[in-house]
């Protein structure tokens, strides 16, 4: 909880200073995680100076994305990749 003087302090700051709380996280946690709305929303947010704190917030979240679906590809090849091997060999005509 902030008291008076930390309440004061951030109200003067400039609205792309002033920090999220943590129920705006939480919302755009949420909002990041609709399927193509939150992509879009987080593509904007990524690039969108307006608020500096919000920005540095979606980038983490792409980040963590980017590596969720790198690892996901990965993963895919590994378990998937001898079968797509054997898949491959057979639709190629020998002859």
């Amino acid at each position: 909880f902030m008291n008076s003087y930390e309440k004061a302090e951030i109200q003067r700051l400039d609205s792309k200073y002033r920090p999220l709380g943590a129920w705006e996280y939480f919302g755009y946690t949420l909002l990041f995680s609709l399927p193509l709305i939150g992509f879009i929303c987080l593509l904007i947010f990524c690039f969108s100076d307006s608020n500096i704190n919000r920005r540095s917030f979606a980038r983490s979240y792409f980040c963590g994305f980017f590596i969720v679906a790198i690892l996901a590809v990965v993963l895919m090849f590994t378990v998937f990749g001898p079968s797509l091997h054997v898949m491959i060999q057979q639709a190629i005509p020998k002859g």
